[in-house]
């Protein structure tokens, strides 16, 4: 499997210089950091751009943030999905959340590095969170039903982008079960329809909104 820039690139043609360095620096970054905590399966290491960046841009074929949206992601572990959508979208405002404070230090070294100015990474629970945000991104952290509730009222009640404000999951494999026992209305975006590579055959993107 082919996992480099150019898997980005072939999907985001548009990027500018800079996000194109700081994609590239990815790599080195993350192997370097793998060696002393490991924040990525080392199974997955080499296949960084597809099973971690480009699934975490995913979420971007659905939406398109505009600027000055703020999003928060909830148990981003290494940085996933909101370092390469904090790359993508440089006018956004990311803060990033995890309860595992080593993974949480790699997150800031990272943001450091890659200079990424539009992003904040806290130790701590999405219910600890003091702020209200337009979007939450979250990576197979929990089933849909256990994951609402950490996340209510952290959703502003204005909404300004071309989706009403709420959550968005990637998530894969079947769901029926865990859509079912969420009651909740879930809009369903098949990756497999954006990205050809065999990963994204059972990946998804799922989006609802939360009602306070």
């Amino acid at each position: 499997m082919n996992s480099s820039v150019d898997t980005i690139t072939n999907y985001f043609p548009d990027l500018s210089e800079i996000q194109l360095g700081q994609f590239n620096k990815l790599a080195p970054l993350y192997n370097d950091w793998n060696s002393q905590i490991n924040v990525i399966s080392r199974k997955d290491i080499d296949e960084l751009y597809i099973k971690h960046v480009l699934h975490s841009l995913g979420i971007a074929k659905v939406i398109q943030f505009k600027d000055n949206t703020k999003v928060l992601d909830v148990g981003t572990g290494g940085g996933f999905p909101g370092i390469p959508l904090a790359i993508l979208f440089p006018n956004v405002e990311f803060v990033l959340v995890d309860s595992i404070g080593k993974k949480i230090k790699v997150v800031k070294e990272v943001v450091d590095r890659l200079g990424l100015e539009n992003v904040k990474a806290y130790h701590k629970r999405a219910e600890e969170v003091n702020d209200q945000f337009d979007f939450v991104v979250t990576r197979a952290v929990a089933r849909i039903k256990k994951f609402i509730p950490w996340v209510k009222g952290r959703l502003s009640p204005e909404s300004f982008n071309d989706l009403k404000n709420g959550v968005l999951f990637l998530k894969g494999g079947d769901l029926t079960e865990e859509i079912e026992e969420s009651h909740k209305k879930i809009e369903v975006y098949p990756l497999s329809e954006y990205f050809s590579e065999e990963f994204f055959e059972t990946k998804v993107v799922l989006y609802t909104r939360v009602k306070k």
